[in-house]
C-alpha cells in the first residue's frame, strides 16, 4: 500500500491535521526564499517556521516583524497562508476542485463536514461556495474602507497593499500587520474608521460562516435564527460588553480602545495600546477572553463561545436542579459532556504549556508566560513583548500550542486512537463526587 492510499484510509481528523502541517512547512519554505526576505535581513528557519505556523493557525504572534522582515512577495505569501488558515485547508482544497469543474467525492465531503463543524453533508457544495463568496465580499469591503485611512499615510500602491493585507488578517482573526516598527495599530488608536472597520471584520469572521449564512437568509430576523446562531450572537455580544467594561475600569484608555481590545482579544490579536503598559487585572481579563475565543466554524480559536455557553448552562442546571435549556430549546445532554472535556483539555494545554515555558525560559514571569501560552492556544496573537526573545524550546512549544489551538484540543486528542465503538460494556459502579 503506497503512502497516498494510507493517507486516504485515515479518519478525517488526521487528514485535516496532516493538511495543516503540510501547509505550515511549505509556508516556512516560501518565507525562507531570498526573494521573500528584505536585503540585509537574516531570517532563521525557526522564525520562518514560527511565522508560518502563526499565519496558518491565524494567530498573529510574531518572532520577527512582518513589515520589517519580508518583501512585498514575502508579505503576499504571508497573506496567502493567513487566508488558507482562516478558511481551512480542506475548504480551500474543495474550493479549488469546484473552481476547475471537478466533483468532490464522498471522502472529500466528509472532510469538509468535519473541518467546518457541519451537522450533515446536505448542501455542502453550495455552502462552500457561499463561504468563498462571503469571504470575498467582506474582505473587499474591508480593504476599500481601510484604504481611505491608509492612503493618508502611504503612496497609493503601498496603501492598497496594506489595506488588502489588513482586511485579510482582520477577517481571518489573525493579528498580523505589515506596517513595520512592531507597533501594530498603535499609531491608529484614535482613528475611529479603522478601529470600527477592523472590529467589524473580526466580529463577522469570529461568529462563523454558519451564522453569517443564517443572518443573510433570515434577513436578520431574530425569531427565525437557529439555537446555535442565537447562542453565538448573544454570547459574543455579552463577552464584548463585559470585556470592554473590565478593560475601561482597569486601564487608562478610551472607550474606543476598551471596545477594540475586547473584540480583538477574542482571537484576533490586533492592538492599539501597548500591552506592556497593561495592569495585571487588565491582562487577566484579556486572558479569559482569549481562552473563550471565537465561535465554531469561524476563523478564530479558543474553546469557542458555544462551548462556554453550554458549560455555564450545565453549571446553572446542576446548581438549581433544573433542566438545561436556552431560547426555548433543550440543550442536548451530550453537549455539556463534550464542552466539559474540551475545557478540561484546553486548561491542561495551558497549564502544561505555561510550566514548560517557565522551565525553558526562567527569566519570563508567570504572568507573561501564562498570557503568551493562552494567546497561542486561543490563536490570538496578543503578547506582552516576550515572543522574539523566547528560546528555541519555547518557540517550538508555542508552535505546537498554536497548532493544537487551531485544530482544537479534542481533535488532537482523538488523532492517536480511532475506533468504531467498544465491544465490551461493564455494569455501572458507584463513586463519590464532590
Amino acid at each position: 500500500m503506497n503512502l497516498l492510499q494510507k493517507i486516504k484510509r485515515q479518519p478525517p481528523g488526521r487528514i485535516i491535521a496532516l493538511g495543516f502541517a503540510l501547509v505550515i512547512f511549505i509556508g516556512s519554505g516560501l518565507l525562507m526564499l531570498p526573494c521573500s526576505v528584505k536585503d540585509g535581513v537574516v531570517l532563521h528557519y525557526i522564525d520562518a517556521l514560527y511565522t508560518s505556523t502563526s499565519a496558518v493557525c491565524v494567530t498573529g504572534l510574531i518572532a520577527v516583524d512582518a513589515g520589517d522582515t519580508f518583501t512585498p512577495l514575502g508579505q503576499f505569501f504571508l497573506g496567502g497562508l493567513i487566508q488558507i488558515g482562516g478558511l481551512g485547508v480542506t475548504a480551500v482544497g474543495a474550493g479549488i476542485i469546484i473552481a476547475i469543474g471537478k466533483k468532490v467525492n464522498l471522502k472529500g465531503r466528509n472532510l469538509i463536514r468535519e473541518a467546518m463543524n457541519l451537522g450533515s453533508g446536505q448542501g455542502l457544495i453550495r455552502f462552500i461556495k457561499s463561504v468563498f463568496f462571503t469571504t470575498v465580499i467582506f474582505e473587499a469591503l474591508g480593504a476599500i474602507l481601510s484604504f481611505t485611512v491608509f492612503i493618508k499615510s502611504y503612496a497609493p500602491l503601498k496603501a492598497l497593499g496594506v489595506s488588502i493585507f489588513h482586511s485579510i488578517a482582520a477577517f481571518n482573526n489573525s493579528g498580523f500587520d505589515i506596517l513595520g516598527g512592531g507597533t501594530n495599530l498603535i499609531p491608529y488608536q484614535d482613528n475611529i474608521m479603522l478601529n470600527l472597520v477592523t472590529c467589524g471584520l473580526i466580529i463577522f469572521g469570529g461568529i462563523g460562516f454558519l451564522v453569517i449564512h443564517e443572518l443573510i437568509h433570515t434577513r436578520l430576523r431574530w425569531r427565525k435564527l437557529s439555537m446555535h446562531a442565537k447562542v453565538v450572537i448573544s454570547t459574543s455580544a455579552i463577552l464584548i460588553v463585559i470585556g470592554a467594561l473590565l478593560l475601561k475600569f482597569t486601564e487608562n484608555m478610551t472607550w474606543l480602545g476598551a471596545f477594540f481590545h475586547s473584540v480583538s482579544a477574542r482571537t484576533a490579536g490586533f492592538s492599539t495600546y501597548s500591552l506592556k503598559d497593561f495592569t495585571t487585572p487588565g491582562l487577566m481579563a484579556l486572558i479569559v477572553l482569549m481562552f473563550i475565543g471565537a465561535s465554531p466554524g469561524s476563523t478564530g480559536g479558543g474553546i469557542k463561545t458555544s462551548t462556554f455557553f453550554v458549560l455555564m448552562q450545565g453549571l446553572k442546571s446542576a446548581a438549581t436542579n433544573s433542566s438545561e435549556k436556552a431560547f426555548h430549546y433543550a440543550i442536548p445532554k451530550e453537549s455539556f459532556r463534550k464542552a466539559s472535556v474540551i475545557t478540561f483539555l484546553a486548561l491542561g494545554v495551558v497549564v502544561v504549556g505555561t510550566y514548560l515555558m517557565l522551565v525553558m525560559d526562567p527569566w519570563v514571569s508567570l504572568r507573561d508566560a501564562l498570557f503568551e501560552v493562552v494567546s497561542a492556544f486561543g490563536t490570538v496573537g496578543l503578547s506582552t513583548g516576550i515572543t522574539p526573545d523566547l528560546s528555541l524550546g519555547s518557540k517550538l512549544l508555542s508552535i505546537f500550542i498554536m497548532y493544537i489551538g487551531r485544530l482544537g484540543p479534542l481533535t488532537i486528542a482523538t488523532l492517536w486512537h480511532f475506533s468504531v465503538g467498544e465491544r465490551v460494556r461493564y455494569s455501572e459502579g458507584n463513586i463519590a463526587i464532590g
